[in-house]
């Protein structure tokens, strides 16, 4: 016959199914866990800002970078003064014969040079200066007209003296030509004033041509 238990007897306790649970993995044998590190690598260290983007990096030493800087302004100073602009003949102020115009401050001056073509091209008169450098400034007027040369020497003949034919706007000069010519100019001046003068020059503008041709004396 099946044993009986007594009312009085206390029952055996069952775990509860959560507290089973933890049981059971806590009884659970644990597997090893690996933590993974990265070893520390020694080494340079890169500065981004020291090579990148700062004149001590990208230039030059500043005194090897001034003296660059001089040998090329040397160099095109050089080359400016070879390929300058020259004139295209040369030659003299041979001869100065000068008349007061009556009631006026004017000086009539015929100025009489040599002028010669030293190019290999011909050479074309464009217009005519004269400029007197007298004490008190420049003046710079242009040439009186080539036809008007006859009735000047008649009415002031002291002009005629020394004088050669008249060179005009227009006219050629052959390539190693040599001719000798008059310009008449006016100049505002009193004739006193024009023979206390520094210097007188006739001037050749030719077609062409940036620099003019300065006979002076």
């Amino acid at each position: 016959m099946p044993d009986q238990t007594s009312p009085d007897q206390p029952l055996p306790k069952q775990a509860a199914p959560d507290q089973a649970k933890a049981d059971s993995t806590t009884a659970a044998p644990s597997s090893p866990s690996y933590v993974l590190t990265t070893p520390a690598v020694k080494g340079p260290t890169i500065n981004i800002g020291e090579e990148y983007g700062t004149a001590k990096k990208n230039l030059p030493p500043a005194k090897i970078l001034l003296i660059t800087i001089a040998a090329v302004v040397v160099v095109v100073l050089i080359a400016s003064f070879l390929k300058r602009a020259k004139p295209q003949a040369s030659g003299s102020l041979d001869n100065v014969a000068a008349v007061e115009l009556p009631e006026q401050t004017a000086t009539m001056a015929a100025l009489t040079f040599t002028i010669r073509n030293t190019s290999d091209k011909v050479l074309y008169v464009r217009s005519l200066q004269g400029k007197l450098k007298p004490a008190s400034g420049d003046t710079n007027p242009d040439a009186l007209s080539a036809m008007d040369f006859a009735r000047y020497f008649q009415a002031f003949p002291a002009l005629s003296v020394g004088a050669r034919p008249a060179l005009s706007p227009e006219t050629k000069i052959q390539p190693g030509e040599t001719a000798e010519r008059t310009i008449i100019i006016v100049f505002p001046v009193s004739i006193d004033v024009f023979n206390r003068r520094e210097s007188v020059t006739a001037i050749v503008w030719l077609y062409n041509e940036t620099v003019p041709i300065t006979l002076t004396k």
